[in-house]
């Protein structure tokens, strides 16, 4: 994957997360994809989720960010910005 396609990707991806209440913003800058929330998370709450939906996202004070390794592929970007998007919700 080139990182305008995983920019691509994670734009189209994280998108939907802008609609969530506890959502303040989102952000992608090349290869880094970021959900800055409106309130800090807690993550002895929120990492075993992330963990329940099979990516390792380790997010600090309000920002859900991920920088995904270059050689990832479509089907994974996808799954792991649908398993951000899932574990937000619940937010």
């Amino acid at each position: 994957a080139t990182i305008s396609n995983i920019e691509m990707r994670l734009q189209q991806g994280l998108e939907k997360c802008s609609e969530l209440a506890c959502v303040e913003n989102v952000r992608v800058l090349g290869a880094i994809g970021v959900v800055e929330l409106k309130e800090s998370v807690v993550m002895s709450e929120i990492q075993p989720k992330f963990v329940d939906q099979g990516v390792w996202v380790r997010p600090f004070g309000k920002l859900v960010y991920v920088m995904p390794p270059f050689v990832i592929s479509d089907d994974d970007l996808d799954y792991l910005t649908h398993a951000m998007y899932t574990v937000l919700s619940e937010q």
